[in-house]
């Protein structure tokens, strides 16, 4: 007797997997929340847009005072006084002079910290590192103190490279930090591969790294030119001379003893002084967004 055989069963249907349908704030129950945060960014956005409409509206106002309001009279008075050598040029020239070499000084001394905190393992990598975030909190008005004593001992107190070096130190931690994190994410393969054809670290970062943190150093760049950009506090104790003072400085020479304020030409100043920090980060903004990217770089 043959015996048949019964043929296989038929596999069964894959189950579907049930996802729940996301919900964001577009959908339709979802207009309340929608509208609650326009809302909050609208006022937000009104927060910053009205010191700035002050500025412009004052500016532009021969007798501006401290409520400026909206009219027809307006003419470019305020402009004229402070577009001179003492008011704007010098001070401006003095601050490109003072942030961008604090910021060359910190980009170049956080590329050479960074590298073996990256690279190199060590049981006191991460105790360093929480030291270098711990000085980031360190207020700058109870370390002055002591640098003002020792930069007074050292006859250093209206050398604009020794403020330049000093503001490179208190811009250093930070920059370390940011420094670090996008060093991490260049793959180390690309380095041992450099090693294997006989480089040595200084040509795996100059020729390997650096090229692909461009835009990371241009971020740390930027960062730490406008943090010193608008820096107060430390020119002001180490600088003396009006000549090599920034205009951070300088601006507060639009407050009388008499407690008499220059608010129309105060504001054409504002208005100036922030432009180069505009014009910086819109220019490397356009070259450099979004280029941090390391896909395909490394093939499995």
């Amino acid at each position: 007797m043959s015996q048949t055989l019964a043929p296989p069963p038929a596999a069964a249907p894959a189950l579907k997997k049930k996802t729940k349908p996301t919900a964001d704030l577009t959908a339709p129950g979802r207009g309340p929340l929608r509208f609650a945060v326009y809302l909050v960014l609208l006022i937000v956005a009104l927060a910053f847009l009205l010191p700035f409409l002050w500025l412009v509206v004052a500016s532009i106002q021969p007798g501006a005072a401290l409520s400026a309001k909206v009219t027809w009279d307006f003419s470019f008075e305020n402009f004229a006084k402070v577009l001179n050598v003492e008011t704007l040029f010098r001070p401006v020239l003095n601050s490109l002079i003072i942030s961008g070499g604090t910021a060359l000084i910190t980009v170049v001394a956080a590329t050479f910290a960074a590298y073996p905190l990256s690279r190199y393992r060590s049981r006191f990598g991460r105790m360093f590192l929480y030291g270098i975030l711990f000085s980031t909190g360190l207020p700058i008005t109870g370390v002055m103190v002591p640098v003002y004593t020792m930069y007074s001992r050292f006859e250093l107190t209206d050398s604009v490279p020794a403020l330049i070096l000093f503001m490179s130190a208190t811009a250093l931690p930070f920059a370390i930090w940011m420094m670090k994190n996008f060093m991490d994410g260049v793959p180390v393969e690309l380095e041992e591969a450099a090693w294997t054809d006989g480089a040595g670290w200084f040509q795996s970062l100059w020729r390997i790294i650096l090229p692909l943190m461009v835009p990371g150093l241009t971020v740390v760049f930027v960062f730490t030119f406008v943090g010193q950009w608008g820096n107060f506090f430390i020119p002001f104790i180490l600088l003396q001379t009006p000549e090599s003072q920034p205009a951070s400085v300088t601006i507060y020479t639009f407050f009388s003893t008499y407690g008499q304020v220059a608010y129309g030409q105060l504001a054409a100043f504002a208005i100036l002084y922030t432009a180069p920090v505009v014009l910086l980060y819109s220019a490397l903004s356009r070259v450099f967004g979004g280029a941090f990217s390391l896909a395909g770089a490394v093939k499995g």
